[in-house]
C-alpha cells in the first residue's frame, strides 16, 4: 500500500478566523488550569502551530518577567487564543532575570536556541491587545504593535516600547532598547489606532525597576558603539529552563552592568 502524505498549503496572509474587537477585562481572576482547558492544542513549553496550513512566520513571543504571576495569567488567557486565530507557529518565553533589567538581545538569543524563529515579539506582561486583527508577527520594518492604551496615545513619535516586533534581520547586532532603534537607521511601522489599541493592567512600579539614569547618555553614544554592542557582545548565564504547559520559563543572570559594578567598586 503506497504511503499517503497530506499536503498542506500556506496559511493565508489574513487569517479567516479573526473576530476583530475583543472584550478585555481584569475584574475576574483567571487560573492557569482554566487557560490550559481553553487551549488543548498547545505543545509542551507553550508551543503551537496550525494543523491545517503552513505558517508564513515562526514567532517567538518574549515576556520580561518579575513577580507578575497574576498579570501573566491574564496575558496567557487572552493571547493564546488570539495567536491561534492568527494562525501563527509560535512559542511563548517568559524570561525571568535574577537581577537588573533584561535586555531584549538576551531573550531573543535564548529563544533561537529553542527553535528556528524568524520573528520576535517582545511584550510587556501587562499589555493586552483589544483587537485580534493586530497581527503579532513581523513586517518589512520593525513594527510597534501597542499603538495606544485605551484612550491614550503615543507619548512621543519615537516611542517603541510596550509590544514591538522585529525580524531576525532587524535586531541582529542591535544593542539598545526601544527608541534606540531609530538611531540604527530603521523606520517603524504601526497599525492604526483602532486595530492597535491595547489595555494595560494597572500596577505599581516594581521594586528595583527604577528608570536608568544612564539611558539617555547611552542612546546618545550608541552610534559609536553599535558595531560592537549587541548580540555580538552578549554575555549571560542561563540558570534554569522550565517547560510548562503554557509557556517556557527561562531564568538568566547577566550579572551587574559594567557602569554599576564600577560605581560599587569605587564605593
Amino acid at each position: 500500500t503506497p504511503l499517503v502524505t497530506e499536503e498542506f498549503t500556506k496559511c493565508p496572509g489574513h487569517s479567516p478566523l479573526l473576530v476583530g474587537p475583543l472584550r478585555v477585562e481584569f475584574s475576574t481572576p483567571v487560573s492557569l488550569d482554566t487557560v490550559r482547558k481553553e487551549n488543548p492544542g498547545l505543545q509542551e513549553g507553550g508551543r503551537y502551530k496550525p494543523h491545517d496550513c503552513i505558517t508564513l512566520q515562526k514567532v517567538a513571543l518574549i515576556i520580561p518577567f518579575c513577580h507578575r504571576e497574576e498579570h501573566l495569567k491574564f496575558w496567557l488567557h487572552y493571547l493564546h487564543p488570539v495567536l491561534q486565530r492568527q494562525q501563527l507557529d509560535y512559542g511563548i518565553y517568559v524570561i525571568n532575570q535574577v537581577q537588573y533589567n533584561t535586555h531584549l538581545e538576551i531573550q531573543a538569543e535564548r529563544a533561537l536556541k529553542e527553535y528556528d524563529y524568524d520573528c520576535f515579539v517582545f511584550s510587556d506582561v501587562d499589555i493586552i491587545p483589544m483587537d485580534d486583527r493586530n497581527p503579532y508577527k513581523c513586517f518589512s520594518q520593525p513594527r510597534h504593535l501597542s499603538v495606544c492604551m485605551a484612550s491614550s496615545t503615543l507619548p512621543y513619535n519615537q516611542y517603541f516600547g510596550g509590544v514591538p516586533s522585529m525580524s531576525k534581520e532587524h535586531y541582529w547586532g542591535w544593542g539598545g532598547e526601544d527608541d534606540d532603534i531609530f538611531n540604527r537607521g530603521m523606520s517603524i511601522s504601526r497599525p492604526d489606532g483602532v486595530v492597535g489599541k491595547c489595555r494595560m493592567i494597572h500596577h505599581e512600579r516594581d521594586k528595583n525597576n527604577n528608570d536608568n539614569p544612564q539611558r539617555f547618555k547611552r542612546i546618545a553614544h550608541m552610534l559609536k558603539t553599535m558595531d560592537t554592542d549587541g548580540l555580538n557582545s552578549l554575555e549571560c548565564e542561563v540558570v534554569a529552563v522550565e517547560k510548562h504547559d503554557l509557556f517556557t520559563k527561562i531564568t538568566v543572570d547577566v550579572g551587574m552592568p559594567p557602569k554599576d559594578k564600577e560605581d560599587m567598586d569605587k564605593g
